[in-house]
């Protein structure tokens, strides 16, 4: 893997929310959505190899990490034209890949899906589509869903608590817990501790309702996704990780056309970190 890859920071306006986004190396625009609670830093380990093909572009969505945290506006097609349109009109790249992992990846498939023209290739990280027609929430075991979709009472709740919270969430969810170490926590911690982040997170999981709605409203018109998409699961489920294994691949047959799966044995459901090698050669193999 590359070593003293310069990550830059920077901002955009666009619309009513500011984003912030990292960059790093050079050639085709190749963009990484992080998931909840996590930020651009969860791709810290993978970023370095793929810079060596690409300029690799990291945003911290809509309300969360560095970026602004309005009250609205947290369905997935939304928080995807942000990103769209940081892409598209402030980066000026008509084409890009893309990649999504936890909440970005449904903010990924409401890209492709608003925009097939500009999304070359797609690839989905251990996380399925909500309204493809298979269980989001897994029968209910993934108990946290039911949890931040509460009004009010998380945000009261986890107040002040916020890095026993997510803490729990880094260990519990993945198979090789160290792979978020004291360093990350802190950063995660950074910004999910400033005021109005703890409910734009949770407000990403109020709009799974409408999300579903309005992704099983277009499949059902015979929609698929036209461009080759790449699904990665992580192995290891329960009782010693959360990854979603095989099902990751099974919801994107149901909402794409052109898939191919991989799952990745040693790893739960933070599978960008926690096997950032075998992520970092899936996706070079799978955009060159």
């Amino acid at each position: 893997m590359a070593k003293n890859t310069e990550f830059m920071h920077r901002y955009a306006e666009v619309g009513e929310v500011m984003l912030h986004y990292v960059t790093a190396g050079s050639g085709p625009p190749l963009v990484l959505l992080h998931g909840w609670p996590q930020t651009w830093y969860e791709w810290r380990h993978v970023m370095p190899a793929l810079a060596e093909r690409f300029t690799v572009i990291a945003p911290d969505l809509r309300g969360l990490g560095d970026s602004s945290r309005p009250l609205t506006g947290y369905d997935k097609r939304t928080v995807g034209n942000d990103v769209w349109r940081l892409v598209t009109e402030t980066l000026g790249h008509r084409t890009f890949h893309l990649v999504g992992h936890d909440w970005g990846g449904p903010t990924a498939y409401a890209i492709a899906a608003s925009h097939p023209e500009s999304v070359t290739k797609l690839a989905i990280i251990d996380v399925v589509i909500p309204g493809d027609g298979g269980d989001f929430s897994q029968g209910g075991r993934r108990w946290h869903h039911q949890f931040h979709m509460t009004p009010d009472l998380p945000e009261a709740l986890v107040q002040g608590r916020e890095r026993l919270y997510l803490q729990w969430f880094y260990q519990t969810f993945a198979y090789r817990p160290g792979s978020i170490d004291e360093a990350a926590l802190d950063e995660f911690t950074r910004t999910y501790s400033q005021p109005g982040a703890m409910r734009a997170g949770f407000n990403y999981y109020r709009a799974m309702v409408e999300d579903a709605k309005v992704n099983a409203a277009q499949l059902a018109t015979g929609f698929r996704l036209p461009m080759p998409v790449l699904a990665i699961g992580g192995g290891v489920s329960y009782p010693h990780g959360r990854g979603r294994g095989a099902d990751v691949e099974a919801s994107m047959r149901r909402v794409a056309t052109k898939v191919e799966g991989h799952v990745i044995a040693e790893s739960g459901h933070f599978v960008p970190e926690e096997a950032p090698e075998e992520v970092a050669r899936l996706l070079l193999g799978f955009f060159t």
